[in-house]
């Protein structure tokens, strides 16, 4: 089979692969959860056959374990989240026009300042914009709490994923044999080495990330609701969750928590005490977190990884954003082996100069 034929060949298997994912985006989350659990997993469980455990044996127990802190931690959570949640909802209102209220207090301060025709712009702007992110975020709360799509997940997360977790654990390393012996033997050694290469980026990556984003969650919301934050709980775990997204969780966290803290606070003090939190998070997660736990030779650069996970939330879904960042280090690997072997072949020195 010449190069042609075999690069028609796997360009065919990827377009039926993302073909299928797309028309099945609905029904894949919780085998893609459980995929993503078992993943991470797996070196624990081999570590625990070193040890003398069977490897079913290793795969209940953790199964279990996982499960047991999945549920403390729901126990724990829940109540408080869906108490301040319900608060939230019910005085959103309330907060919308306090926050108009401090918005227009604020522009007064600077009225004299500015010509009156470009202060008429910035308030028309600004209310245009206010009224378009309130009506978006009801939007967006009204379809989560009301859709049945949205049920039906939750009901598949709880049921399938943790049996998907047992049984791809228990033959994860069955599965890794019988995909090895499908490779292409002419490209097998080649293909082993840049799998090697993404497991390791993917592992320094989801651990660690999620490492940090578990950390700072804890740190947010402890911070928020120690300043006095009505609803500190809620915004400090939303930040921690979205920090795996570089940047986007300590952006959205320090506008929602200055947003009610602007409608709860009369006392600038405590606003920027508020605002404090989300810097001294953000120094800890750039200076101490991240270059701790996940590291600096990782090889997925932050705004690539942004980019993966907005688009594969637009394609595909939530299951897209599950499947975004280990798609993310496919393509990165992938493409540095590519630039690796352009600057060894003819084509990067065709002249035989140096080209300066």
């Amino acid at each position: 089979m010449n190069v042609e034929r075999q690069v028609r060949f796997w360009l065919i298997g990827l377009a039926a692969a993302l073909v299928a994912l797309y028309f099945l985006r609905g029904v894949l989350l919780p085998f893609v959860a459980g995929m993503v659990v078992a993943y991470l997993l797996d070196p624990i469980c081999d570590r625990l056959e070193r040890w003398g455990l069977s490897r079913t044996v290793a795969t209940i127990l953790l199964t279990v374990l996982f499960l047991l802190i999945v549920v403390a931690a729901l126990m724990l959570l829940v109540p408080a989240v869906a108490g301040q949640f319900a608060r939230l909802v019910e005085r959103a209102p309330d907060i919308a026009a306090a926050v108009r209220e401090q918005i227009a207090a604020l522009l007064a301060l600077v009225e004299s300042r500015v010509d009156p025709a470009v202060m008429e712009r910035i308030q028309s702007a600004l209310a245009g914009s206010a009224n378009r992110l309130f009506s978006w975020t009801t939007n967006v709360i009204a379809g989560v709490l009301s859709g049945g799509a949205a049920v039906a997940n939750t009901l598949s997360l709880i049921v399938i994923t943790p049996v998907v977790t047992f049984y791809l654990l228990r033959d994860w390393d069955r599965i890794s044999k019988t995909v090895d012996g499908w490779l292409p033997r002419a490209h097998a050694s080649t293909i082993r080495e840049l799998s090697g290469e993404v497991d390791r980026t993917l592992a320094g990556f989801l651990r660690g990330q999620g490492t940090v984003c578990l950390l700072l969650g804890i740190f947010y919301a402890a911070g928020l609701s120690a300043a006095g934050l009505e609803f500190g709980l809620i915004v400090g775990l939303v930040a921690g969750l979205l920090s795996f997204i570089p940047f986007v969780g300590s952006i959205v966290g320090l506008l929602l928590a200055v947003g009610l803290a602007f409608a709860q606070f009369d006392d600038w003090l405590r606003i920027a005490i508020v605002a404090a939190i989300f810097f001294a998070g953000q120094a800890l997660e750039g200076n101490i977190l991240t270059p701790r736990l996940v590291g600096r030779s990782v090889g997925l650069h932050p705004v690539w990884v942004i980019f993966a996970i907005l688009a594969g939330g637009a394609l595909f879904g939530f299951v897209g954003v599950l499947l975004a960042v280990p798609a993310a280090a496919v393509v990165g690997v992938g493409t540095r082996f590519a630039l690796d072997r352009y600057l060894e072949s003819p084509y990067y020195d065709a002249g035989g100069g140096s080209g300066e």
